[in-house]
């Protein structure tokens, strides 16, 4: 199966940027089973596919693409999700959510980037095309280093440093020199506090007022982390 015969399924384009990742082999994740973490992912981590090392990112491959496409417009489907809205799932979380291209909204090339979950009523935008989504998305892997999995600083600046060397050439080059001035940073440690009083304790290249500055300045977009009901 390849990109075009999904496009000619389902009437709609993936963006260039995806027909670009698809050829240089940034979507070959492999067909996932028990089996995965062992056999395949030793053999990509060193040069990492598509957010291969994004915490609770899980790239769909083709195939699941197409299962993913046919079971979120199911009238049948529990979602119940207006016909209306039409999204292109390219990945998922571990507890089923889907990370889509929001074809419903594309206006020229730009594909807005939505997450849709599966136990509520809710779409999230999340960036305004795949490009800004990438930096974005490699940004705040920078800022939060998975300490609930015990990653290690070590395994944590590797794993940015793999990322950088395979998704850096998909982005600008204003993007790329942030992410690199970045990643020359030290670790620290520091609490997100939330609005309710109640704080978090964090641990990355910045923290996450410095993350949503460089956001907003980078890739600003009106719709960014609100959300709708797609039912």
């Amino acid at each position: 199966m390849k990109l075009n015969d999904l496009e000619t399924e389902f009437n709609f384009q993936f963006p260039p940027l995806y027909h670009i990742l698809g050829a240089d082999g940034m979507l070959n994740v492999g067909e996932y089973g028990p089996n995965w973490y062992s056999t395949i992912f030793p053999k990509l981590k060193d040069n990492p596919t598509l957010f291969l090392h994004t915490y609770d990112f899980e790239l769909l491959n083709l195939q699941a693409v197409k299962e993913a496409i046919e079971d979120l417009a199911d009238p049948e489907n529990y979602r119940q999700i207006k016909t209306e809205f039409k999204f292109i799932p390219f990945g998922q979380s571990g507890a089923g959510d889907h990370y889509c291209f929001f074809v419903s909204e594309q206006k020229g090339e730009d594909i807005p980037i939505v997450f849709v979950w599966h136990d509520m009523n809710e779409v999230v935008y999340l960036a305004k095309n795949l490009n800004d989504y990438m930096f974005k998305v490699l940004l705040t892997d920078m800022a939060e280093q998975d300490t609930y999995n015990e990653v290690s600083d070590q395994e944590f600046i590797e794993h940015l440093q793999y990322s950088l060397k395979t998704h850096a050439r998909y982005l600008t080059q204003e993007q790329q020199n942030i992410l690199r001035t970045v990643a020359l940073r030290e670790i620290k440690d520091y609490e997100i506090e939330f609005a309710n009083g109640r704080k978090e304790s964090c641990r990355g290249l910045l923290t996450d007022v410095e993350l949503a500055e460089i956001i907003d300045n980078v890739i600003p977009f009106d719709k960014m982390e609100t959300s709708f009901e797609y039912s």
